[in-house]
């Protein structure tokens, strides 16, 4: 998720449209220590131990620029199934599209809490570098405690915990939970303001970029993420009729432009465990101005696929790190996340990194307890008249 500033509103964008040439390495690369596992969607793996994963990383957090963020440390000795390799990502920063990720995985369910990052509501997937986690034998369930054995540390990785090179021949300090919290923000010292650093702020240091015409990437995504050939072959076809189709009409496609100056607002005044009906494109567009925001907020295509579809409230969204800034923010308005929509990238390559999809109450109506999708459009009911705002 991408947050613009404009005359003092935010505007969000869940669209990922300068450009790093290479990527920004960390002072010290452990990367060559790390094994290097070519993990597969559906393969079984234990998160290492506290200590082995510390051991790796740089001064700053990072391993080959991928911070391991402190929300991450709870899953250290669990089991987790694979659900895709993360070998190429949406850039939300700087917008120039795909990056390309190496030796990196997400790991299914695992979603950000935000604890460390200021209460950040936006849930984001993990990125997991290979050299934090090894094979597990499959099955079981996913958080399910496995055997780390802390002796290891040594032998697997080649670097002790509390004592390790920093590039400049001097040894590191101890690592744990308090010096790993403590890389996670900076103090601007004119401002006093709190920036913070994670995994979706540094994506552009952690990656390469990624041409849409780079053949090994569509070879990658169905041989290693099981991406069906079918999907592969219409997401390049839509991205090189985006680009003529951006070129002579100015707009991507397919366009969300809505009609308007001056957006609507609704207020259902949704809460966690409510079901909604998402409304129709039409009625959606309808609330839209002529960039497809409403009050400042992107509708994505991405979203069009939910249209008319019932789904539950996962919780509402107050505030947000900004990824270009680091900045915690405030969104202007009420945003709600749905349980289950997220990004499936139907226009985006094939990207795994299932961003949550974030509603305007105006797109959505309060579903009654035993109406269905199907119900609800068979009725064919006219929105009420929104106020504008």
């Amino acid at each position: 998720m991408s947050t613009i500033f404009s005359d003092g509103d935010v505007v969000l964008s869940q669209s990922y449209p300068v450009a790093h040439s290479e990527r920004e390495h960390p002072e010290t690369k452990v990367a060559d220590a790390a094994q290097q596992l070519d993990l597969r969607p559906g393969e079984w793996v234990e998160v290492r131990s506290e200590s082995e994963i510390l051991a790796t990383l740089d001064h700053e957090g990072r391993l080959d620029g991928l911070p391991f963020m402190p929300e991450m440390l709870s899953h250290c000795g669990r089991r987790y199934e694979v659900f895709k390799r993360a070998d190429k990502t949406c850039d939300t920063i700087t917008w120039t599209g795909l990056r390309r990720m190496e030796r990196t995985v997400h790991l299914k369910m695992l979603r950000c809490d935000g604890a460390a990052h200021g209460g950040c509501q936006a849930g984001c997937l993990m990125f997991w570098n290979e050299a934090w986690l090894r094979r597990a034998p499959a099955g079981g369930t996913n958080g399910q405690p496995g055997h780390v054995e802390e002796t290891r540390i040594a032998a697997e990785i080649g670097v002790t915990a509390d004592a390790r090179s920093t590039g400049n021949g001097e040894a590191s300090p101890n690592r744990d939970r308090a010096w790993l919290e403590a890389t996670v923000y900076r103090v601007s010292p004119d401002e006093g303001e709190t920036a913070y650093r994670c995994q979706a702020t540094e994506l552009v240091k952690a990656s390469l970029p990624l041409r849409w015409w780079e053949p090994k990437q569509y070879v990658r995504d169905v041989c290693m993420n099981q991406v069906p050939l079918g999907e592969v072959i219409r997401g390049v076809a839509i991205a090189a009729f985006s680009k003529v189709h951006r070129r002579l009409t100015g707009r991507s496609f397919p366009s969300v432009a809505g009609p308007l100056k001056k957006t609507p607002i609704e207020s259902l005044d949704l809460q966690a465990g409510e079901w909604v009906i998402v409304k129709s494109k039409d009625e959606i567009l309808a609330t839209l101005d002529g960039n497809g925001r409403n009050r400042g907020m992107t509708f994505d295509a991405e979203m069009l696929p939910y249209c008319g579809k019932r789904f539950r409230v996962l919780r509402r969204v107050e505030r947000i790190v900004q990824e270009t800034t680091g900045r915690l923010i405030e969104l202007g308005g009420i945003a709600v996340i749905l349980e289950n929509v997220v990004c499936t990238s139907r226009y985006r390559r094939s990207c795994p990194r299932s961003i949550y999809s974030y509603w305007r109450e105006i797109w959505l109506r309060r579903a009654d307890p035993d109406e269905t999708p199907d119900k609800a459009i068979r009725a064919g009911e006219a929105p009420a008249e929104p106020s504008r705002g």
